[in-house]
This record gives structure tokens, sequence and C-alpha cells, in this order.
């Protein structure tokens, strides 16, 4: 959700445009959080059998198995004896081929078969039959995942088994399942998946493998459009969040995946929970900022790993979204926002990954922006740091850096005369006259917004800036197609340049 921070005008701008300037924010914003939900994609994973080392074994023939040969393959299972759980294996590797979910869905009983030897007593059985319903639950044929819903019943019961494989098979099978349509998320829920996973986390602390498991599933039903509504209420009230926050510190030796996949879960939570203030209070934002301070000293030491950046994503919307939800509204900053470290981490994130990852030097800026907005700490912290040339760079790049560049700055202006001074010591006034030449008339906007919380604060930064011969560049901007930039140039030339203009060329 980006949160834009309004650059307010103080003089001779009537209530009725100052209600519709806001108004233009807000429905702005609202398409932005939009866009962001819909690339919130659901997928299916598919786990490997790590048991098996036969590279021939692990890949199917390429001959297709009839509708009798699979018939054959599940009476073998019924009578198969001591020998079921090697007939159990062969119907699995079948089953690999995506031809073949369609053949045995249609034989009657078929799943029945599977269902019966995932209750029984025999551990290897079930374990078998577990892996058969998770090549199932990833098939792409529409119908195929539904007819596994007699399983789903015992798939949750084992989510508590002391096998943590089948527990982890269980959690990835359901987790594909969930993405097959409505009647299968009513069932789940209705069975009680969200405490399910719910007891899973609690208990399966000393598995990571188990906990990464348990928190791709979770992070299906969180990305459901109805989740607010039917999922995130029961994931709050059942406590999963302090232990989910409790995960977010990658393991030394196992490394990132539970991590990052419980990092996703609260994105999705923090994103779309109507109330974040019992977020706050257990813990969530603290351990965001904690953590991305610890990645932000690893990045600025040189560290390449590849999980660090995937980790910080979800880090950062989270952040990004709770700061969004006004929780840094004012002077003030809440518990866990104390640390102005958190700012050299963003502007580390900024720079880094500036070629390898575009995207994440963005997302940094609308943290820093949400951090900004109304909060005169952070833009002080942000000044003390001298970090403001190291955002003036950025301005060059396009595709919402130099806009999100200037949105920080306007937050930083906003705060009064000492600010916009030193904005101005820091380089502010050479930059915007770069940014008033280019052709993307978002950059143009904003740059006149800034210029004239500087210009307006500061009779020596608007003389300073004539001197840059900023008057011509408002002057072209005047005659361009851009009604509202036309304004704001005049504006600006009439009321806090023009003096100043006349006086260093006297008729």
């Amino acid at each position: 959700m980006w949160r834009l921070k309004s650059v307010h005008h103080k003089a001779n701008r009537s209530a009725k445009d100052l209600e519709e300037f806001k108004r233009k924010r807000r429905e702005h914003e609202k398409v932005l959080r939009q866009a962001r939900r819909d690339r919130q994609l659901i997928s299916k994973r598919l786990l490997l059998n790590e048991d098996e080392q036969d590279k021939e074994f692990m890949e199917t023939d390429g001959t297709p198995v009839s509708p009798d040969q699979m018939q054959e393959m599940l009476r073998s299972v019924q009578s198969g004896g001591e020998e079921k759980a090697t007939h159990l294996a062969v119907l699995r590797k079948a089953l690999r081929d995506p031809q073949t979910h369609l053949i045995f869905t249609k034989l009657e009983s078929s799943m029945y078969v599977l269902v019966g030897q995932l209750s029984g007593h025999n551990a290897q059985c079930q374990l078998e039959a577990a892996r058969c319903l998770h090549e199932l639950s990833h098939s792409l044929h529409p119908g195929v995942g539904q007819s596994c819903l007699p399983a789903t019943p015992y798939l949750l019961t084992y989510l508590s088994s002391p096998c943590a494989k089948l527990a982890e098979l269980c959690l990835y099978t359901l987790g594909n399942l969930w993405t097959e349509g409505a009647v299968m998320k009513e069932k789940l829920l209705a069975q009680g998946i969200v405490p399910a996973l719910a007891n899973c986390i609690q208990n399966q602390r000393c598995n990571l493998a188990v906990v990464e498991a348990a928190g791709f599933t979770l992070s299906q039903l969180l990305q459901d459009k109805d989740a607010a509504d039917t999922v995130i209420p029961l994931v709050i009230s059942s406590g999963l969040v302090p232990h989910l926050t409790s995960i977010l510190t990658p393991d030394p030796e196992f490394g990132f995946g539970p991590a990052i996949e419980c990092a996703w879960c609260l994105h999705y939570i923090v994103s779309r929970a109507v109330d974040t203030s019992a977020l706050l209070t257990q813990g969530v934002l603290s351990q965001c900022c904690n953590l991305l301070i610890t990645l932000g000293g690893a990045v600025s030491k040189g560290s390449t790993e590849e999980s660090l950046e995937l980790l910080i994503w979800p880090l950062l919307r989270c952040l990004g979204n709770l700061l969004a939800s006004g929780v840094c509204e004012g002077a003030g900053c809440p518990v866990g926002l104390e640390d102005a470290r958190l700012l050299g981490a963003l502007c580390v994130f900024c720079q880094s990954y500036l070629s390898s990852h575009f995207g994440l030097t963005r997302e940094s800026l609308w943290v820093l922006n949400n951090l900004t907005a109304g909060s005169t700490v952070f833009c002080s912290a942000l000044l003390f740091c001298n970090m403001v040339p190291a955002l003036l760079q950025l301005l060059p790049f396009s595709k919402g850096i130099n806009t999100m560049v200037l949105r920080i700055l306007g937050n930083v202006a906003h705060n009064g005369t000492g600010y916009c001074v030193q904005l101005t010591q820091a380089g502010l006034l050479p930059a915007l006259c770069a940014t008033l030449k280019m052709a993307d008339p978002d950059v143009v906007t904003l740059s006149l917004e800034v210029l004239y919380l500087v210009t307006a604060n500061s009779p020596q930064i608007a003389e300073e800036f004539v001197k840059l011969n900023g008057v011509s560049l408002l002057e072209a901007i005047q005659y361009n197609n851009e009604e509202e930039q036309c304004l704001r140039a005049s504006f600006l030339l009439d009321h806090y340049l023009h003096t100043h203009s006349t006086a260093d060329n006297p008729s």
C-alpha cells in the first residue's frame, strides 16, 4: 500500500481546492494499493522426495499409464500385504505424469483407496499415500484437487504427527488444495485449518522444515480475496502472530526459508487487517525494524546472499504498511521505531540494489517516505545523518524512484524554514533545476511542490533559485500543455520569485 505524503500549501489555497487535492491523493493511494494486492499470486509447490536417490526412479519413462494399468496398481495396493508401501511408491511414480491425474480420479473408489492407506496404522503406507495425494494436489487439471476433499480431515490431523516428513507433506498438500475453489476453502475452514496451522507452528518449532511448510500454507490462506473477513480474524485470535514474529530471525544452520515464509504471512496480515494496533503490541513493528537494521549491516558489508533480498522484500512491505496505517503520525515515534539506524539500512538497500533489484530500491524509498511523512523525528534524523545527498543522486532514475525521492524531500521541507535551509545546503536547488526539465509530468509536478515549500519558507532560498536561472525554467513550464503545472509555476513566479527576479534584472 503506497502511502503518499501530501505536501501542504500554507498560503492562498482555498479550502475547496485543498479538499480536492486530498481526494485525488486518496484515490491515487487506492489504485496503488489495489495494484499491489493484484500482484499477490497464489501458487502451488511440489515437494521433492529426498529419499529417492535413483534418478531413473525420479523420472517417468514418458509412456502414459492406461486406465487398466492404473486399475491394476490400485488393486495391488489393496491386496499387497506387506508390499503395500512398495505398490504405493509405484503408484506415486505414475502420478508424476500429469496425464495420469485424470485417469486416476475417474476410476471408481480410487481416492478412497488412498484415504484408506492414509488413515491406516502402517506408518510407511501413510507416508506413501500422503506423497500420492501431494502429487495430485499439484495437478493443473480442474477438478483433480477437488477429488482430494475426502482426505483433508486426515491431512489436518497429521499436522501434529511426530513424523516431521508426514507433517511437511500434509502442509504443502493443504497449501496446494486451498487454491481449488470456494468449496474446498469452505470445507478446510470448517474443518479447522487455521487452528491446526497454529498448533503445528507452536508444536514444531524445533523442526524448521515443518515451520517453513506451515508458513507457505498459511500464506496461501492469507492471500485469498476474502481473507480479511474469513482468515485474518481467525489467525489473530489464534495467537499466531507472536509465533510468526519470533520466527523472523533466520537460523544460521537451516537458512532463511522459515523466516521468509513467516515474513510474507505477516505482510499479508498487516496489509489487510482493519486494526493494526494489536499487531503493534505483539512486537511486529520492532522485530521488523531490528531485523532490517541487521540485514542492512550485512548488505553494507558486501553480502551477496540471494536469500537476504528475498527476506528484505516482505519485511519492507510489512513495515511500510504498518506505517501507512498511521502508527507514526505526529512528532513522536511508536515503540520499536526509535532507532535511527533504520534510516541507514533503508539507504543501504536503495543504493546496493539499484542495479540488481530495481524494485527493492523503490520499495525501500516507499518505507522511507512513510517514515518521514508527518514525523519530525525521522525528518531530523535524515538531515542529521546527511542522507539527503544520497537521495538526490537517485533523482535521475525513473520508474517511481525519482517521484518517491521527491515525496521524501517534500516531507522534510514541510517541517519549516530550518529544514528547508538544510535541504538547500545539501544541494536541493540544482537537483530541482534538473527535475523541472524532465519529461515525466509527475516528476515536474512534485518538483514544483517541493520548490513551493522551500521558497515560501525562505526568501533567501528563493533568491538563490533565481540565481540558478530558475525563473526561465518556470516560464517555460507556463507554456506547456499541463494546466496544473502552468498554474503552479505562475503562482510561484507571481508570489515568491517575481521580486527577486526584478531585483536581479532592473529595468
